[in-house]
């Protein structure tokens, strides 16, 4: 079955509820670019006062990664969205996909840091575009299987997709290569000692966070010598 055959009408709403979150994801990138060269402008027209301040701040900022590395976006699957209704009891239509179910628009933001999945989740939640219908933190409070990541089920209130509801998952690219290999491993079947390898999973998640809390530590140290020496 096709997405058109599928969600009928309510397909070229939910492609423009997508393309819509990912214009305001960019947006967010692009007004940290603005503020970085705002920054540089005005200490541009001081620059007989402060030239050496100046390269410094934009040596600085160049050298700093972006908050956000990479977006993918979906629309879930016919075959998805029903094997999800039918697995929670409800009727497998599109109109009870999208009545009972928030994630047939869903977007992921893979961050560098922790402290950037946590900006870009405020950020969002700001915004005026949409409602915050649910927020769930996976990564202040994991899942059993050591899970982490920050899921922000949002309500359009404004454009073509108004009312159509959206999930996004933002986690950091040390959570993301493991939850894209555990996504893999947990649909095989037959798995021999599957409660060894549960528990080995779990153990890398927890060292993952643990080397994702390391290195942001290392960032706000080399932003604070920064600090200290601009």
């Amino acid at each position: 079955m096709t997405f058109e055959e599928y969600y009928g009408e309510a397909y070229p709403v939910l492609k423009q509820t997508e393309k819509e979150l990912l214009n305001l994801i960019r947006e967010y990138q692009i007004n940290l670019t603005e503020t970085y060269q705002g920054r540089e402008k005005i200490a541009e027209e001081t620059v007989e006062e402060s030239a050496e301040e100046t390269l410094k701040e934009t040596v600085k900022e160049s050298e700093d990664l972006q908050p956000i590395l990479y977006c993918r976006s979906r629309i879930k699957s016919p075959e998805s969205m029903m094997a999800k209704l039918k697995k929670q009891g409800f009727h497998t239509d599109c109109a009870t996909a999208l009545l009972k179910m928030h994630d047939a628009v869903g977007v992921r933001i893979v961050c560098s840091f922790v402290d950037d999945v946590y900006a870009v989740a405020e950020w969002l939640c700001g915004r005026e575009e949409f409602d915050v219908v649910e927020k769930k933190d996976y990564i202040a409070w994991p899942k059993p299987n050591g899970y982490r990541s920050l899921h922000l089920i949002l309500r359009m209130s404004k454009g073509a997709g108004q009312g159509m509801q959206a999930e996004i998952q933002i986690r950091t690219i040390a959570i993301d290569f493991w939850a894209a290999l555990e996504h893999q491993m947990k649909y095989k079947r037959e798995v021999e000692h599957e409660r060894l390898m549960r528990e080995e999973l779990k153990r890398c998640a927890d060292e993952i966070m643990s080397v994702d809390m390391s290195m942001q530590a290392i960032r706000d140290f080399i932003r604070n010598e920064n600090n200290c020496f601009a």
